[in-house]
């Protein structure tokens, strides 16, 4: 069984947070469409759904191409990406506290 990030555990699992999700871990790189529907754990379909969005409000960005493949990045110059950064950091400095005092505890 596949463990949840603190993100997904958080936020949920709907296929925005995910993507989300994938990009926060793996932010130092590019990816195709194909890759990031495959690595976030949803369709293709799914993932097109939304897309759009993510690339208006300038969360991701395109990078290059290699063929007919467009590759995309966290866009970690935005201001909301900043934002779910440091969320995503608390989230995971709260939860690993939280399961530090239980294992004392124990």
């Amino acid at each position: 069984m596949e463990q949840k990030s603190s993100f997904v555990m958080v936020f949920g699992s709907s296929p925005v947070v995910k993507v989300i999700d994938f990009f926060l871990e793996h932010r130092e790189f590019d990816y195709s469409l194909t890759e990031i529907a495959r690595n976030a754990d949803i369709g293709w379909s799914t993932l097109h759904q939304f897309w759009k969005d993510l690339v208006a409000l300038n969360i991701v960005m395109s990078t290059r191409r290699i063929g007919r493949a467009e590759m995309y990045k966290l866009n970690t110059d935005n201001l909301i990406v900043k934002k779910l950064i440091e969320v995503d950091f608390e989230v995971s400095k709260k939860l690993i506290a939280q399961e530090v005092k239980v294992s004392l505890i124990a």
